[in-house]
């Protein structure tokens, strides 16, 4: 298939793109914030209407142990190892719609177009739209590929929802077995690889004017809860020099991880997301403060020296003003590189499409961090309008779903499964 033709059968399927991601963002919550939570009627019929796609596509497709919509495309002969695709179909709440689907619809249009054309390769596709990855619902993340990576925690199964529900009676009533969910579980020797397509989620690519763009790394998290604690007083008593100001030390400690972040020049983003003081009165002093801290950045060694030079500092600016400190990590994810045989994949036939190749981290995490644990990983992103995700204005053009759909096509028939000495 010469470049003409590719970007001819793929424009067609840029509109089909478009399209789907509107029918399946009509299935919300409500018609006004759209929401489409794990294990929930939503879910449901979400996952109805993606297996008829996969089944339209030439699929054999079916709801796996956990929740997630499986769809398989044989190779030239049956049972061969796959090439697996896919991304999440679950939302945040008043969510955008293209976060997760675009990644899963494009999967499912590339193999149509194969399937439209009796185009059969050297090995297996399967695409693969996963149940959880946002963890709204149960506040566990990627429930749905460390399902398929054999690392489901099942102690997850204890945890309840805002309503009281476990996770493990809400699969029951969704008619999932719990006590199941290893069936989901895939082995190495199946899968020659997992490639994902995303939206950015973030500015870079629009300015740098490229609608699509190879991916380096899944950048890891370390998230840490901070708690300062000074000496409440009246706000006109109490003179400046004698004060513990708790609020006070912490803008201080907010202040210095954002000059450390602001000027580093290895990728580092630190972000104080969440602050409250106490007693929280206009006339009085704070005497305690809470505050989080998100540090993420495109390799482990960087995230972790970063944080371990942000905590020198907001120990000393605790000390200097009397302040006793208590400082937690609450969570930590590893960085997830993208394989290098699979970049040089990506790359190409970013410039067999006539794109400059433009490479750059993922800060935000995806089904990928859980799928290194069986299969090599790459990922390619697709612009999205103004950097603006998990919100109602995330949008994609026309154009740029075009793009990633004629990249993931020509990637897709042109891959090369890894040799042993790569």
């Amino acid at each position: 298939m010469n470049a003409e033709t590719a970007g001819r059968q793929t424009l067609s399927l840029g509109g089909e793109i478009v399209g789907r991601i509107n029918r399946l963002g009509t299935i919300s919550e409500t018609p006004e914030h759209l929401a489409r939570i794990f294990l929930t009627a939503e879910h449901r019929a979400a996952a109805e209407l993606i297996l008829s796609w996969m089944r339209e596509a030439g699929m054999r497709a079916h709801l796996d142990a956990i929740g997630n919509v499986c769809g398989r495309y044989e190779g030239e002969r049956p049972g061969m190892p796959c090439l697996m695709l896919g991304s999440h179909y679950d939302t945040v709440r008043d969510a955008g719609k293209w976060d997760g689907p675009l990644g899963l619809i494009t999967a499912i249009s590339c193999v149509a177009d194969l399937h439209k054309r009796g185009r059969r390769l050297a090995f297996a596709i399967e695409v693969i739209g996963f149940a959880d990855e946002e963890g709204v619902r149960f506040a566990s993340t990627l429930l749905g590929s460390r399902a398929v990576a054999g690392t489901f925690n099942e102690s997850v199964l204890a945890s309840k929802d805002s309503a009281g529900m476990s996770m493990r009676d809400a699969l029951i009533q969704f008619g999932l077995d719990p006590d199941h969910i290893g069936a989901a579980a895939r082995i190495r020797s199946e899968l020659l690889a997992y490639i994902e397509l995303h939206i950015e989620q973030g500015p870079v690519l629009e300015a740098q004017n490229l609608p699509v763009g190879l991916v380096s790394a899944i950048s890891g998290a370390t998230r840490l809860a901070a708690k300062l604690t000074g000496m409440a007083g009246h706000a006109g008593t109490v003179p400046m020099a004698l004060r513990r100001d708790a609020l006070a030390g912490a803008a201080e400690c907010i202040c210095k991880i954002e000059e450390v972040c602001r000027t580093d020049d290895g990728g580092l983003v630190g972000t104080v997301g969440y602050i409250h003081a106490m007693p929280g009165a206009t006339n009085v002093i704070p005497g305690q403060v809470h505050f989080t801290i998100d540090l993420r950045a495109p390799t482990d060694t960087h995230r972790k020296r970063a944080v371990t030079d942000i905590v020198r500092h907001i120990e000393a600016i605790a000390k200097r003003r009397k302040l006793p400190l208590q400082l937690d990590v609450t969570h930590e994810n590893r960085t997830v590189p993208c394989a290098p045989w699979l970049k040089a994949q990506v790359a190409a036939a970013v410039a067999a499409e006539g794109y400059p190749v433009f490479e750059l981290p993922s800060g935000a995490g995806h089904d990928g961090m859980a799928m290194v644990d069986i299969a090599d990983v790459g990922m390619l992103f697709v612009r999205c309008r103004g950097g603006i995700s998990h919100h109602p204005d995330e949008h994609v053009e026309l154009a740029d779903a075009d793009a990633g759909a004629r990249v993931l096509l020509r990637l897709i028939e042109n891959f090369r499964p890894r040799r042993a000495a790569e």
